[in-house]
């Protein structure tokens, strides 16, 4: 059957229609594509064109509370590769891993890599020296990059380590360098182009360079100075007592403060990776837990004083050599005890009985409400990683013989951290502050303080007059009790022994002690807490005996160096005998050792440090008085590092 001419035109027309509607359509669809989208998709693409070349920002510097640098960067390039544009692998491959000390094979792995644009060579090629970068750049590899790179530079190699920390290939891993990580690692920068699928810059395009922002530099407490005082004694102890350890806090009492930290055996942040693990993984100022023995008996102390149960001067204690508390006898340190004495001498004496005695008119509920609230059994907020809380006992588990040995610092395990942010509130007019080490945040161009870390007092203990009592007690402790040798002349010090069995498999130890000792200077205004805990020394094993000349070289040095003058006004110290009579100190600077050794007397040690012919510093200085057999600590050097007087 025929279609009709009508029928014909009309079928045209639709076909028309729908062809014009269809075009009309398409033309709507691009013009839309085009003209809304166009930005958008073009830029979706640019994207997937687009190639970058990262560029690490600055990390900012750490500096001691006086901007002495501890810790900045030096220009350590780092080498990328291109695979899609690397034809010859193979010599590519054998050419970098000649230069860069590795494995051809293991540098195929790189230049042959599918799936990644830009290929980072680690950890060979990762923050090289400049001789290799050149080495690099004068090969002139196809689709191998030096980029701008820096390495943390540490110049004073294992000092304050433990405080400083690491910093790994994404960030910092320990100390400051992890906990203000954000704030010191800025923001990376880079170079970016459109590139084809070959990894070819595309013709007339060009490169996009975004700035990397540097970070900010961190100033810390820490005093650089007083950082290689302590690290100094602690090196001389190591080797004299060959200990397990050794840890030492030097802190602000007044706001809370680390003027110097560290641990030995020490490591160079720098060259962590030489080091055991747990030389940089562990601080043990505040990651290390143990009984702290007598220095507890400072909270005791201060706890009975607040709630005065017991005056000092007037109220008396018999100290047979032990006491009996629900079966357990608990022994006093000296044999046969001490007989009849006031409360004072049994802080001067350091007399557990008597110690018992004072946790017993506490109670149980009062001096652990003391306890806990001097900051035991919990972390202190250091801006430090790694911190511990330490142990207690549930007071539910608190008995009379519980209650009897926490008294005198057994059976409770705690940080060094703890014990000095507590002493220092016991000492410090009563006030708890949080131990920190970062003290501003700095804008490293224009040197704008951008932030201040300052000290607020987490609470108030005890009070002023019984922070008085406290001081002068801890005073009496050097002058004529178990502290005597870190008795200072000239200044008025205070402090307390410590000597704690270790635990191990599960019981005391009979033959291994962590022996400690705290002291503060002046006594009647405190400007410094110096703590120092040594673990296991070889020989003898009593704190009062090696801690406490630890501490009193690091305070009369550290005093002398603040600027703290001597006065009169001190305790009468028992050693100021015939038997054991004090000598002043010669003048050594511009001496050799051989005229030393020719002209000293045997009043004196001697302890050398530094490199040099003659003598360009000592400490003690000269015409200070000290007892006989005291060591004088002598610094060597060259005649032109003598100073001018």
């Amino acid at each position: 059957m025929k279609s009709s001419g009508v029928t014909v035109r009309r079928r045209i027309m639709l076909s028309l229609l729908i062809i014009t509607v269809g075009f009309a359509a398409l033309m709507g669809r691009l013009g839309f594509v085009q003209l809304y989208k166009g930005n958008e998709l073009s830029k979706e693409a640019e994207d997937l064109w687009r190639r970058e070349i990262p560029f690490s920002a600055k990390r900012g510097e750490v500096l001691d509370r006086n901007g002495v640098r501890l810790a900045y960067n030096i220009s350590s390039p780092s080498i990328l590769a291109i695979p899609v544009q690397i034809k010859d692998k193979e010599a590519t491959a054998a050419a970098l891993a000649n230069v860069l000390g590795t494995s051809k094979e293991t540098m195929l792995k790189y230049v042959s890599k599918k799936g990644s644009f830009i290929v980072n060579i680690q950890p060979a090629g990762r923050k090289i020296t400049l001789e290799k970068a050149q080495q690099v750049r004068d090969l002139n590899l196809k689709g191998i990059v030096v980029a701008e790179d820096n390495k943390r530079y540490y110049p004073f190699n294992e000092l304050a380590g433990q405080v400083l920390g690491i910093v790994g290939l994404d960030g910092g891993l320990t100390g400051v360098e992890k906990i203000y990580d954000d704030k010191l690692q800025g923001q990376r920068g880079n170079v970016s182009f459109l590139s084809d699928a070959a990894g070819r810059q595309m013709p007339n395009s060009s490169e996009k360079y975004t700035e990397p922002q540097d970070g900010l530099n961190l100033q810390l407490t820490l005093d650089k100075h007083l950082q290689t005082i302590v690290e100094r004694e602690q090196d001389q102890a190591m080797a004299q007592l060959n200990p397990k350890s050794i840890t030492t806090i030097v802190m602000n009492p007044k706001n809370g403060e680390i003027l110097a930290m560290s641990s030995k055996p020490g490591y160079d942040p720098g060259n962590y990776r030489e080091y055991a693990p747990e030389l940089y993984n562990r601080n043990l100022s505040i990651w290390s837990t143990f009984e702290p023995g007598s220095t507890f008996k400072i909270i005791t102390l201060a706890a009975a004083v607040q709630e005065k149960k017991v005056n000092l001067k007037y109220d008396h204690f018999y100290d047979p050599g032990y006491v009996d508390v629900s079966g357990a006898k608990l022994r006093c340190w000296k044999k046969g005890g001490h007989g009849s004495e006031t409360f004072l001498q049994v802080v001067e004496n350091s007399c557990n009985p008597g110690f018992v005695a004072l946790g017993q008119r506490l109670g149980k509920e009062k001096l652990f409400e003391y306890i806990k609230n001097f900051g035991f059994g919990q972390k202190t907020g250091i801006d430090l990683n790694g911190e511990a809380t330490g142990i207690l006992f549930k007071l539910s588990r608190v008995g009379p013989v519980e209650l009897a040995t926490t008294a005198f610092g057994q059976g409770v395990s705690v940080t060094p951290i703890q014990q000095v942010a507590a002493v220092a509130a016991a000492i410090n007019g009563g006030y708890l502050y949080q131990p920190h080490v970062g003290m501003r945040l700095i804008q490293p161009e224009t040197g704008t303080v951008l932030q201040n870390m300052e000290s607020q007092p987490v609470r108030q203990v005890i009070s002023e007059e019984s922070s008085k009592i406290v001081r002068e007690a801890l005073e009496s402790v050097v002058a004529k009790g178990t502290g005597g040798k870190a008795f200072i002349d000239g200044y008025r010090v205070g402090g307390k022994t410590g000597t704690a069995q270790k635990v191990v498999n599960g019981r005391y130890s009979p033959n291994e002690h962590i022996v400690s000792f705290i002291g503060f200077a002046p006594a009647d205004d405190p400007q410094l807490v110096v703590y120092t805990a040594v673990d296991n020394p070889q020989g003898i094993q009593f704190g009062g005996l090696i801690a406490a000349p630890i501490v009193r070289n690091i305070m009369e040095d550290a005093l002398q160096y603040m600027g703290v003058p001597k006065r009169k006004d001190q305790i009468a110290h028992p050693y100021k005998t015939d038997e054991i009579p004090l000598v002043t100190v010669p003048n050594m600077k511009g001496m050799t050792l051989e005229d030393i050794y020719q002209d000293m007397n045997t009043n004196f040690n001697l302890a050398k440090s530094g490199t040099g012919k003659v003598v360009v510093a000592q400490a003690p200085k000269p015409g200070e008085r000290v007892e006989k057999g005291s060591t004088i600590r002598i610094y060597m050097g060259s005649e032109a590092a003598l100073p001018n007087e």
